[in-house]
C-alpha cells in the first residue's frame, strides 16, 4: 500500500474518557465504529483511498466486533452492498471517490434512494475537486437533490466530523434514506484531537446472524411500488429528515456583533472562511467573528426555518459556495422570496463561478464584498490594505520569475514500468506514423502529456475499449486501447473486452499489469501477487481472457523495449481478424522499491552481499542529441554541461535518483541511438571473489592506460 496504518488503527481500541489524537481518515473509522456498524467496504479513489487502507489494517479490531469488511470490485459494488440495509436493522457505510465514482454506483444508489432503508445508510464521498483534483470537476451536490439523498458537509474538525458520522446514521434512520457524507481533502488529512466513545458490537453481525429473511415487495423498486416510493420520499422521508437536522442542530450559526451582515457557508469550507476573515481583522486566531456565520454541515436538504432566522434584520449576506452551478445561492434566494424576507443574497458575484475556493480565493471574494457593502464598524481601508498586499505579492512574484512559470506537467515515477510502453510507441510512429490510441483512466493516463503525448480520447475507468469501439470502424488502420489491469478488473473486463468480442472488434488492446490500482495508492487487486490472508490469491488476467473468448494474447515484458515494440508491430500487421491483446507485465517500480528496501537495509546490516544496478552516460561518447530523453521522459535522465570545454551542447547525464531499470539503455539500443549508456553494478559488502575480480580490472585498465609521460 502506500501508506500502513499498522501502528495508527490501535488509535480506534480508545474507549470512552480517553482523547483520539489523528488524522481525518482515521477519526472516520473511529466514528463508524462507534456508531456499531455492521458492515463496511468501499473502493479507493483519491482523497478516501486511505479509508480501504485503513480498515484493512484494522481486520483483527472489526473481526471482534463481528464487523464484515469487503473489499469492492467497483463503486457499483459498493453502492449495491448498502442493500443490506434496505430490509433488516443493520447499520453499513462505503467509502468512494466522487463524483465520477457516484456515476458509476448511480444504478445501485437511484434504487436506494427510491425503496429507502431500515438500517442506516452512509456513503463517505471523497469530494475531489479544485486545483488538485484528479477528475472532472463535478459536485456530488446535484446527485444528492436528484435521488434525495441527504448530504453532510461538516466543518473540518475532528469533533464535528465524527459527530456527523454517528448523526449520518441517525439521520439515515430517522428518514429511512440513504446519506452521503463528503470530505474534500482538506478535511480527509486534517489533525486533531476528539473524545472517544466506546466501539459498539451491531445488533446483527456475522457474531450475531439474522435467521429469518423478511420480504416485503413495497421495498423492491418496481411499478406500482416505485410510485408508493416517491410519493413517500417527498411527503414522508424528506420532511423527517428537515424535522432531524433542526431537532439535532446539525447546522451551527455562529454569532458576532456586525449583525446587520452575515456569511453562510458551505461546512467544509468554513475554515477557509474563517480565515479570510482573520486576515481581514474580522476574526481573531481562535476563530471568533465579528461577522456572524450560518455553516451548513448539511448542505442538502437545507431547512428553510433556520435560513429565514439566520438572515431575518440582516442588510446583506455571502454565500461561500465552493464549485458551479450555484445550488445552494439559488435556493436561498428562493427561500428568501417565499418568506418575503429583502435581505440581499450575494456569492457569486462575488466569487468566482466555478473553480477550487482556496484561501486567495476567497479572501479576494469577502474582502471586495466588504468594500461593496460597507456595513458599520468594519475598516474599509484595512480591507483595501490586505487586497492591496495580496496584488503587491503576486506582482512581486511574477517579476522575479521572469513572466510565466513553466509549465511542469506530471510524469511517470522514475521506473515505471509503464514508461517503456509508450517508448515502444514512439518508435513505432517513426515507422508508420501517428495512430489512435483510446486511453484509460490509471497512471498511464500520464502518456497523454509531454515527452509522448499519446492518447486521445479518456472517457471513464476500465472504459478505454469500449470508447474505441465507435472509433476503430473509421480508420483504414488498426486503432489502440490502452487499459490498466486495476480498470480490467473494475469495468473492463464486462464493458470493454466482453462487448469487443461480442461483436468481432478487430482492435488491439495493451494492459497495464504492474500488479496494482497504483494511481490511487497501491492498493491490491484481483491479480496482484502479494495478497492478504483474507484474499483468493489465484485470479488471473490470462485466463479471465481466455474465459470470455480472447483468442490472441501476448504477454511481453515491458523493460525490453525492442520487444514491446516488435510485438506491436506484430498486432498492427496480423493476418488474426479479432481483438488482440498484449498483457505489458512488470511490477509498478514505486512499490517494488518499498517492498525491496527494507530486505536490503537488513542484507546490508547482516553483512550480506548486496549488488545495485544504476547506469550512467559516457560523456565523450553523448552527442548531445537528447533523443534518450524524448523517447523516455524519465526524471533521472536529465542534462548537464560538459567537462569537455570543446563540447558547446549540454550532455545526457543519469543522476542519484536511478533506481536501475535500464530502461534508457533499451530506448537507446531499440531506436539505434548513440552508445552512451553503460551499465554498472554497485557491490556493497564484497566476497573474495569480487575483491579478486576487482583488482584483475584495475590492474588491466592500467596497463592499458598510457603513462602520463607517454601522454605529454
Amino acid at each position: 500500500m502506500e501508506r500502513s496504518f499498522t501502528k495508527e488503527v490501535e488509535l480506534l481500541r480508545l474507549g470512552a474518557g480517553q482523547t483520539f489524537h489523528g488524522e481525518g481518515i482515521l477519526a472516520v473509522t473511529k466514528a463508524l465504529l462507534q456508531s456499531g456498524i455492521s458492515y463496511v467496504g468501499g473502493y479507493q479513489g483519491a482523497p478516501v483511498s486511505h479509508v480501504m487502507d485503513v480498515l484493512n489494517d484494522a481486520r483483527d479490531i472489526m473481526d471482534e466486533l463481528g464487523i464484515h469488511v469487503e473489499t469492492n470490485a467497483s463503486e457499483a459494488g459498493a453502492a449495491a452492498m448498502l442493500g443490506a440495509s434496505i430490509n433488516y436493522p443493520l447499520r453499513g457505510a462505503v467509502a468512494w471517490k466522487s463524483t465520477v465514482g457516484t456515476n458509476v454506483a448511480s444504478d445501485a444508489l437511484s434504487n436506494l434512494a427510491s425503496v429507502g432503508v431500515r438500517g442506516g445508510a452512509l456513503i463517505v464521498i471523497g469530494e475531489d475537486y479544485g486545483e488538485g483534483a484528479s477528475i472532472i470537476q463535478e459536485r456530488s451536490h446535484a446527485f444528492a437533490m436528484k435521488s434525495q439523498i441527504w448530504l453532510l458537509d461538516p466543518r473540518p474538525n475532528l469533533p464535528t466530523i465524527v459527530r456527523m458520522v454517528e448523526k449520518g446514521f441517525e439521520l439515515s434512520e430517522a428518514s429511512n434514506s440513504p446519506v452521503m457524507l463528503e470530505l474534500r481533502i482538506r478535511a480527509c488529512h486534517v489533525h486533531g484531537a476528539f473524545e472517544a466513545k466506546d466501539n459498539r458490537a451491531p445488533r446483527f453481525s456475522r457474531r450475531n446472524a439474522i435467521e429469518n429473511p423478511d420480504f416485503d415487495f413495497a421495498r423492491v423498486s418496481l411499478p406500482p411500488a416505485t410510485y408508493a416510493q416517491e410519493k413517500h420520499k417527498v411527503e414522508v422521508r424528506w420532511p423527517a429528515a428537515v424535522k432531524f437536522i433542526r431537532e439535532q442542530k446539525l447546522n451551527e450559526v455562529f454569532d458576532g456583533p456586525i449583525s446587520e451582515i452575515g456569511v453562510i457557508t458551505q461546512g467544509g469550507m468554513y475554515n477557509v472562511a474563517v480565515r479570510s476573515l482573520q486576515q481581514l481583522g474580522l476574526a481573531d486566531a481562535f476563530g471568533e467573528s465579528k461577522i456572524p456565520i450560518y455553516a451548513l454541515n448539511v448542505t442538502y436538504p437545507l431547512i428553510p426555518e433556520e435560513v429565514t432566522a439566520f438572515c431575518t434584520g440582516k442588510r446583506a449576506v455571502l454565500m461561500i459556495e465552493e464549485g458551479q452551478p450555484a445550488y445552494i445561492e439559488d435556493a436561498l434566494h428562493a427561500i428568501l422570496r417565499r418568506a418575503d424576507l429583502k435581505t440581499r443574497v450575494h456569492g457569486k458575484d462575488f466569487l468566482p463561478m466555478a473553480g477550487e475556493y482556496t484561501g486567495e480565493v476567497v479572501l479576494t471574494g469577502v474582502a471586495k464584498w466588504i468594500a461593496a457593502i460597507s456595513p458599520r464598524g468594519v475598516d474599509l481601508d484595512g480591507a483595501r490594505r490586505v487586497l492591496g498586499a495580496l496584488d503587491a505579492t503576486k506582482q512581486r512574484a511574477a517579476e522575479l520569475l521572469g513572466g510565466t512559470v513553466p509549465a511542469r506537467p506530471p510524469g511517470f515515477c522514475i521506473g515505471c514500468p509503464e514508461r517503456p510502453v509508450f517508448s515502444a510507441m514512439k518508435l513505432i510512429e517513426r515507422e508508420s506514423g501517428a495512430f489512435h490510441i483510446s486511453a484509460d483512466i490509471g497512471c498511464h493516463t500520464f502518456s497523454t502529456l509531454p515527452p509522448f503525448n499519446i492518447g486521445n480520447t479518456v472517457l471513464g475507468y476500465g472504459l478505454g475499449l469500449a470508447s474505441n469501439s465507435g472509433i476503430a470502424p473509421m480508420f483504414s488502420g488498426r486503432t489502440v486501447t490502452i487499459m490498466g489491469d486495476g480498470g480490467f478488473w473494475h469495468n473492463g473486463l464486462t464493458s470493454g473486452i466482453a462487448n469487443a468480442v461480442f461483436n468481432k472488434s478487430d482492435g488491439i488492446l495493451v494492459i497495464m499489469k504492474n500488479g496494482y490500482t497504483s494511481a490511487t495508492g497501491i492498493q491490491s487487486i484481483p491479480s496482484s501477487l502479494h495478497q492478504t490472508e483474507w484474499k483468493s490469491g489465484d485470479m488471473s488476467i490470462e485466463r479471465a481472457l481466455k474465459g470470455i473468448g480472447v483468442e490472441w494474447i501476448k504477454p511481453v515484458y515491458t523493460y525490453r523495449v525492442s520487444e514491446v515494440a516488435k510485438t506491436l508491430r506484430e498486432a498492427m500487421n496480423s493476418a488474426y481478424k479479432g481483438l488482440k491483446v498484449i498483457i505489458a507485465d512488470a511490477e509498478c517500480q514505486l512499490e517494488r522499491q518499498r517492498r525491496i528496501r527494507p530486505q536490503i537495509a537488513a542484507a546490508l546490516k547482516a553483512g550480506k552481499r548486496v549488488v545495485r544496478t544504476r547506469f550512467g552516460v559516457d560523456e565523450d561518447v553523448c552527442s548531445g542529441d537528447h533523443s534518450c530523453i524524448r523517447l523516455s521522459g524519465c526524471p533521472s535522465l536529465t542534462i548537464k554541461a560538459a567537462s569537455d570545454p570543446l563540447k558547446v551542447d549540454s550532455v545526457a547525464h543519469v543522476n542519484n535518483d536511478c533506481v536501475g531499470c535500464g530502461l534508457c539503455g533499451e530506448v537507446a539500443h531499440a531506436a539505434i541511438l548513440c552508445p552512451s549508456f553503460f551499465r554498472a553494478e554497485i557491490v556493497q559488502n564484497p566476497n573474495v571473489l569480487d575483491r579478486f575480480a576487482a583488482r584483475l580490472r584495475n590492474t588491466v585498465i592500467g596497463w592499458l592506460q598510457p603513462t602520463e609521460g607517454l601522454r605529454s
